[in-house]
């Protein structure tokens, strides 16, 4: 039984370490230290909570009072307040958007009542950095258990039959995976976990990482015991200095205990686990290419056969998985397969971790079953789009993901629904657009991302990728002919069709499905020179309001191409065909008679 009487789990995960968390952790101690009330009360660095729009946050046991926003001025009027006279922080507690009232347990947040959390179980509960709160969430049972009940075919079986399958985008089953590994036979064998994270606006692997190392290293270990492996690696991003150092903690814990190393549980079975760090490379997340980054070579993929599982790293039988797929394997283990599978829909059972983003209220990190819909994660979990905007799509599945519509809304999160919407599920990033995004721009983003990021080996993908996005250019800056949409949708299918890995045969996606679902936008920038929502700045035209311009030449004067012309004391105009868009005409007036306008005729008619 603890000692301590309160327990205060302040979220030390990146986003809240962005804001103070640290600080704030270490006033608690301090003034707990001062009023004398460090040995009833204790503070704990936590994972993630995934409530980051809320953060940094504390929660408070055992009352379960969650107070979000916190700031360093607040930790005396939480001591003094809750600590001492027992007197919840309103002003600190989540405030209901619907019923406007303050709630204190966050399992009645509208962003909470729909999570199940399996992957993120342990996150924002225990010390990261102290083993014996890990061992005391059955950390390490699930691999006794397996050394000590099953064989590793029958641990297998175990995976195989709860449905897991790989959470890094292709969705391959697991434990057929691991199965196909542990028949190759070699003097040496590895497991290797991907955590090269590299999609834009994902954080999920990360936050298993800094909030439950020890899930990840036990199930790394249940690998190696079921294929046959003595060897793991962890390839992770070095931009992620918190996960690594909380990783080099667990492991030097985990072996201090006898839990990774020679013989463990006294078993005969020897495994270890030792990092190598990814240099951010996206095309790294594809296992060849990551497994020859870690040998020392070109991150660039392989032809396959032959695959990883006969020939990996260092030629030997080599098994790679994702961070979010090891951590579900424990909690299988000891829960059983029939209760994972219970969870899901019939192809794509479980839970999957969302890192939520983008124009949405609730901006978090999120678990859900598989088969919720795009509706309830964006409008109850996300408590819907900011400033009440209207949804306009949502792009699942990371740079090589589609956009979905409003029509798709009400389509199920699994792999075979979003793969025949035009999207995927890709690793786990989903960012939510507004009406005021241009899908054109957001295209050409994905793509400018894909070819800065492609390795280059095959043509398809790096001439190909490099064609698509300087007709996306030519589109945004208003030079867009029809020619140029039918060479998006005939390119980017050859482009998938012929390109070498998973980067490049799914790299046009988010071409193709804005071509799809929002073509009358891609025509109104080719047709009418006009970019709706007013985001490509080529497509904005400055125009003279003829009310308001006294004729006083000092716009004239300014501009640097002389695209402005006019008598003294009558009207100016300015002519489109020469206008650059430096904007120093509009500053330059004193009488708001110019202004910024996405209507190209408008502008040419004034």
């Amino acid at each position: 039984m603890s000692k301590y009487k309160m327990h205060m789990l302040v979220c030390a995960g990146t986003g809240c370490q962005s804001s103070q968390s640290g600080l704030i952790f270490e006033m608690l101690r301090d003034e707990l230290d001062r009023k004398g009330l460090s040995k009833d009360v204790q503070v704990i660095r936590t994972g993630c909570f995934g409530f980051c729009e809320k953060g940094p946050i504390i929660k408070i046991m055992p009352d379960n009072t969650f107070y979000t926003q916190v700031k360093p001025e607040d930790v005396k009027e939480i001591i003094d307040e809750h600590i001492i006279k027992g007197r919840k922080v309103t002003r600190l507690l989540y405030l209901d958007p619907e019923s406007d009232e303050h709630i204190i347990d966050s399992k009645h947040m509208g962003f909470y009542k729909k999570q199940l959390r399996v992957a993120l179980r342990n996150c924002g509960i225990i010390d990261p950095e102290n083993i014996d709160e890990s061992i005391a969430r059955d950390a390490y049972q699930a691999l006794g258990k397996c050394l000590s009940e099953y064989t590793p075919q029958e641990t297998i079986e175990i995976i195989k039959k709860s449905g897991l399958r790989g959470r890094g985008g292709a969705g391959f089953p697991t434990g057929l995976k691991w199965e196909i590994a542990s028949k190759n036979d070699a003097d040496q064998k590895y497991v290797v976990c991907n955590a090269d994270e590299g999609d834009p606006g994902a954080f999920m692997d990360r936050s298993i990482l800094e909030g439950d190392p020890h899930s990840i290293l036990e199930a790394m270990a249940i690998c190696g015991y079921c294929m046959g492996a003595t060897k793991g690696l962890i390839y992770i991003r070095a931009e992620y200095p918190l996960a690594i150092k909380r990783l080099k903690i667990a492991i030097a814990q985990a072996k201090e205990y006898g839990l990774l190393g020679e013989n463990i549980f006294g078993s005969g079975f020897d495994f270890d686990i030792t990092l190598r760090y990814g240099a951010g490379a996206f095309v790294c997340g594809e296992e060849t290419s990551l497994i020859h980054s870690m040998e020392g070579k070109r991150g660039e993929p392989s032809n396959k056969p032959p695959f990883p599982a006969q020939s990996g790293y260092l030629g030997k039988p080599t098994n790679v998985n994702n961070v979010e797929t090891f951590a579900n394997v424990p909690v299988i283990i000891m829960k059983g397969a029939d209760w994972f599978s219970s969870i899901g829909t019939e192809k794509s059972k479980g839970t999957k971790v969302f890192a939520l983003a983008g124009k949405i209220n609730n901006v978090g990190l999120i678990e859900v079953p598989m088969g919720i819909t795009l509706r309830e994660i964006i409008y109850e979990i996300g408590g819907g789009i900011k400033g009440g905007k209207k949804f306009k799509a949502v792009q699942t599945g990371g740079p090589s993901g589609g956009c979905l519509t409003e029509k798709h809304l009400d389509t199920p999160i699994d792999y075979e629904s979003l793969m025949a919407a035009g999207s995927m599920m890709g690793s786990g990033g989903m960012i939510v657009l507004d009406e005021d995004d241009c899908m054109v721009s957001v295209a050409k983003f994905y793509l400018d991302f894909i070819v800065e990021e492609s390795c280059g080996k095959c043509a398809p993908c790096r001439i190909g990728n490099k064609r698509l996005y300087e007709t996306l250019a030519r589109i945004t800056d208003g030079k867009g002919t029809a020619e140029d949409l039918e060479k998006l949708r005939n390119l980017g299918s050859v482009i998938k069709d012929t390109s070498l890995c998973g980067l490049g045969q799914t790299s046009p996606n988010p071409v193709l499905s804005t071509l799809e679902n929002f073509r009358d936008e891609y025509e109104e920038h080719v047709y009418d020179k006009t970019c709706r929502s007013g985001q490509c700045k080529n497509l904005l035209y400055y125009v003279i309001d003829d009310e308001n311009c006294v004729g006083c030449m000092a716009c004239v004067r300014v501009c640097p191409v002389n695209a402005i012309t006019g008598e003294k004391k009558h009207t100016h105009y300015i002519h489109q065909d020469k206008c650059i868009k430096c904007g120093a005409c509009m500053q330059k007036c004193q009488f708001d008679a110019i202004s910024l306008t996405n209507n190209y005729r408008q502008a040419v008619e004034v």
